[in-house]
């Protein structure tokens, strides 16, 4: 409520906080609890005058609301801060972050904690990024060693595509820990995709229910085994896929026998700090896909090192690229995968211009043009959606 509250600049500091105020107090009254929010928020008022971080603004709201939570349910209430803790530099730190959350959850029968912020050495707040809620119920659930950490938020669950592109995708009702997150990097964001972390380590499920439909059953997380287990005979799990991606196509002779030729690209990206996303490889070639935005005002100066740094004969920029991923672990032991997935992009008149697989054959990724972004996704649903169960 605080960072969010967009106002005239002109407006008193007093008046845009007695708004917020008002509807902290006005909840809690038609509750019909006591939290003590007139005292936190007076001290919240105290601290902000002169003059805090946005990350100690922006937990605000979240620490009220679970004060206020806590009281409603007759729960105890326990701060994250202190318990949530980043080193100086701001990073995160799981493994005392975890010996700290259990010994203090241990003192409690039932707890509201309040979500996505833990405070640095100093005692400054300091937040996850957005959706950072999801990190923060992770965090707990291990360190109270759940049996399973609900995900409460306003969808059933995961489903196979993106309904914005395929209409009325089927949902997924079982998904392994990998599969999750290779469908979250590549756009799939119902869940924070680093939530997954600290439950995939302590063997804990996790399950996406749906706050406006309590009675779906959404989408379980699950380890490897457990889905190899009870997974029957889908093929994908799901297609899902990000625009604006350019590719950097280097051309060298003889580039296979040359040592440190990556390494030396790889170096000059570095530099530049642009963040590498897939590299696919030919005999005299390697193409390093970045993301459009990270080049912005860089690659006329970036080309011209890579050419003269590495003794590269041509670098060609291929922009306007969007990426596909078809994620499932079923496809490594499926023949003719790969075949009907690139049937069904040549007969919806899709060019591929680049292909990519994992290690794991859990993921298949194809590079298409902006403008057939939503052409393959549908086409690639379409393909594998029947044998989905």
């Amino acid at each position: 409520y605080l960072l969010k509250t967009h106002v005239d600049q002109n407006v008193p500091f007093e008046q845009i906080f007695q708004v917020i105020k008002d509807r902290f107090l006005g909840t809690e009254l038609e509750l019909g609890t006591d939290a003590g929010l007139q005292g936190e928020l007076e001290e919240i008022a105290r601290h902000l005058k002169p003059g805090l971080s946005a990350d100690y603004i922006a937990s605000r709201g979240e620490y009220l609301n679970a004060k206020m939570i806590a009281a409603y349910l007759g729960c105890d209430f326990v701060d994250a801060a202190g318990l949530v803790v980043f080193d100086e530099k701001g990073r995160f730190l799981s493994e005392e972050t975890n010996e700290l959350l259990a010994a203090e959850l241990a003192k409690h029968e039932k707890a509201v904690l309040p979500g996505f912020y833990g405070t640095l050495p100093n005692g400054d707040i300091k937040a996850f990024t957005r959706g950072g809620s999801d990190i923060t119920g992770a965090l707990v659930a291990r360190a109270a060693g759940a049996d399973v950490y609900e995900n409460w938020t306003d969808v059933s669950g995961f489903l196979m595509a993106d309904p914005r592109i395929v209409k009325n995708p089927k949902a997924i009702e079982k998904i392994t820990y990998m599969e999750l997150r290779e469908l979250s990097y590549m756009g799939a964001t119902v869940l924070h995709e680093n939530a997954i972390y600290p439950v995939r380590l302590a063997g804990i499920p996790i399950n996406i229910r749906n706050t406006n439909a309590p009675l779906d059953t959404g989408t379980f997380i699950v380890s490897e085994d457990e889905y190899a287990a009870s997974a029957g005979s889908s093929i994908i799990t799901g297609v899902a896929g990000r625009k604006d991606f350019t590719v950097i196509a280097i051309y060298k002779n003889m580039l296979t026998s040359e040592k440190g030729f990556i390494r030396r690209v790889l170096g000059i990206l570095e530099e530049y700090d642009i963040v590498v996303e897939h590299i696919p490889s030919g005999i005299d070639t390697v193409s390093i896909v970045v993301s459009s935005e990270s080049l912005t005002g860089n690659i006329g100066d970036l080309i011209d090192d890579i050419e003269k740094k590495t003794g590269a004969e041509r670098v060609d920029i291929f922009a306007d690229m969007a990426l596909v991923a078809t994620v499932g672990s079923g496809m490594a032991a499926r023949k003719g995968v790969s075949a009907r997935l690139f049937k069904s992009l040549e007969e919806a008149d899709v060019n591929i211009r680049m292909i990519d697989q994992g290690s794991s054959e859990m993921n298949i990724i194809v590079g298409v043009e902006n403008k057939d972004f939503e052409t393959a996704i549908r086409a690639i649903y379409a393909a594998f959606e029947s044998e989905r169960q």
